[in-house]
């Protein structure tokens, strides 16, 4: 019999999770700075005021009842709108209310996990001194409203996947309570598209599969789903179960710079080899970035050959950045420029510089990858959440792998080393600092 008060096997402790997405939240900060030119009007915020080619990145709510969305072009939403104003994106500003509404979350708990620079989550389990979640959360909601003018949607849930589900539910300027004996009748009909965490490439092969629907997936056998999409089915199952473990990270003190470098154990001379080590090392250092909150605007590569001498070379971007794509590419041609195809490097490393809090760092408006980035950052967030609960190995790029991994280590004197066993799992490195 157990004794009161302890927990069972496989039980854990109750969590009370908030999500908080600020709506519309360009309009809306927009619309609090100048209410007699914008509130209550149809507005969208898009790069280009002028050229009618350009791309909405928002709108306001007045504006999508009138069919306006985002990724439209300034041309396409004129037509469904024509009173609608197109305003500027003032960076400054949004940062402005960003701090200000992260600040009001912080006064509830110290667990505040910005995701971005309009939206956030927050453990309130040790929080009850401020009242119930819900109070917590319309207390929020409330002070938002009155203190910034502006409108919020909060989710309140046992862990971030269903807060951040339960937050999309009532927009605007809701709170949503989502529990997980709520699942099966509130979500189990939507289709597999809705769960946060898939994307519609995703619900396509799972549509193939014949599972159209979240509970379709919660009932799908998880061998198969393992089968086909590798531990990504083992986390779909449970995520269609409403199961989440993933804990709330606050961004601890912002570090300078974040770096990784790994020595060979025997020389490499050809440039594929180069690539794959920079390739994993990349993939090691922008998950490190991710887990503190931050891009990068700086790259800088270190290669040393086995006579000890050691060379740095850094690059600036164009724009900051927290996915490996990015930081891969800059390194391989700051590898190429500075260092010959078939002298020896004993050690490689990558170092990321300049960084800043992604919540503040005004990338998402970039119109040349406005389409794209969003569903990078999500790619990248599912597969540090996959590594987080699996371990390093769980998941792996194509360029880690390629079509048959002992060919690429064409130095025959690797074969079977810790160095082919590194490319299989990512590097293990001698040193990595954030400073």
């Amino acid at each position: 019999m157990r004794k009161k008060g302890a927990a069972a096997i496989g039980e854990t402790k109750r969590r009370y999770i908030l999500h908080i997405d600020m709506n519309a939240f360009y309009c809306s900060v927009h619309a609090a700075e100048q209410p007699e030119l914008y509130s209550g009007k149809p507005t969208g915020v898009a790069g280009s005021v002028e050229l009618r080619k350009g791309i909405l990145v928002t709108s306001s709510y007045e504006a999508r009842a009138r069919g306006v969305r985002t990724g439209m072009t300034v041309r396409q939403a004129m037509q469904l709108c024509p009173d609608l104003t197109i305003i500027a994106p003032d960076f400054d500003l949004y940062r402005k209310y960003s701090k200000g509404f992260m600040r009001i979350a912080g006064n509830y708990t110290p667990m505040v996990e910005a995701v971005s620079i309009d939206e956030c989550f927050l453990d309130v389990t040790g929080s009850g001194q401020f009242g119930t979640p819900v109070e917590i959360a319309e207390t929020i909601r409330s002070r938002v409203k009155n203190e910034l003018s502006l409108p919020c949607s909060i989710g309140v849930a046992p862990n971030k996947l269903l807060a951040k589900m339960a937050s999309d539910m009532r927009k605007p300027d809701a709170v949503t309570v989502l529990r997980r004996r709520d699942v099966p009748a509130l979500l189990w009909g939507k289709p597999c598209q809705t769960l946060y965490g898939i994307g519609s490439k995703t619900a396509d092969k799972l549509l193939r599969l014949n599972i159209r629907t979240i509970g379709e997936l919660a009932a799908a056998d998880e061998r198969m789903l393992i089968d086909r999409f590798g531990v990504y089915g083992a986390w779909m199952k449970r995520a269609a179960h409403g199961i989440d473990d993933s804990p709330v990270e606050p961004l601890a003190e912002a570090a300078k710079s974040i770096g990784h470098t790994t020595t060979l154990p025997a020389d490499l001379t050809q440039k594929e080899q180069f690539r794959r080590v920079l390739l994993n090392l990349a993939d090691q250092t922008t998950r490190r970035l991710r887990r503190h909150g931050m891009m990068c605007s700086t790259i800088q590569i270190t290669i040393r050959d086995p006579s000890m001498k050691t060379i740095t070379r850094a690059a600036g971007l164009a724009a900051p950045t927290d996915i490996s794509e990015d930081v891969y590419k800059e390194a391989c041609r700051l590898m190429d420029a500075n260092w010959r195809e078939g002298d020896p490097v004993r050690l490689l490393g990558i170092t990321l510089q300049n960084l800043s809090p992604k919540q503040e760092t005004a990338v998402q408006l970039d119109l040349f990858t406005f389409e794209e980035t969003p569903k990078r950052d999500k790619l990248a967030t599912v597969m540090d959440r996959l590594r987080d609960k699996f371990g390093e190995g769980a998941v792996l790029t194509a360029g880690m792998l390629g079509d048959d991994p002992s060919s690429l280590i064409r130095n025959k004197k690797l074969r079977g080393t810790s160095l082919e066993k590194d490319f299989l799992r990512g590097p293990q490195t001698d040193d990595e600092n954030d400073y």
